[in-house]
């Protein structure tokens, strides 16, 4: 995948993040706040709608039902898209350390 220079937003960063070990959708509400140190809690319908978005994308897949719970999971592109987004932050965070005379840790 080419670096599309797309930012994730914080909700999809941590959706996709938590979508590492397949779950469902209360569950990725669960973690995204748990990741997040509770800076990102979803609601039903905005996990929902980007649930949608990100299976459109390819980025997720739905797994095969068992029972009323659906089980989410990332797909190889989605978490190239994660990747590289982890590697757009890293350059943010160096280039502000950088210009700010901020020690590196």
């Amino acid at each position: 995948m080419k670096n599309t220079n797309t930012a994730l937003t914080e909700s999809i960063y941590y959706i996709l993040l938590a979508l590492v070990e397949p779950m469902h959708g209360y569950g990725i509400m669960q973690q995204t706040a748990t990741l997040s140190k509770d800076r990102v809690r979803l609601s039903a319908g905005t996990l929902y709608g980007a649930l949608a978005s990100l299976l459109d994308k390819g980025w997720i897949e739905q797994l095969p039902e068992e029972g009323r719970k659906k089980d989410y999971c990332i797909t190889p592109a989605g978490r190239e898209v994660l990747e590289q987004e982890l590697l757009r932050l890293a350059e943010l965070l160096e280039n502000g350390r950088n210009l700010l005379n901020y020690p590196n840790e």
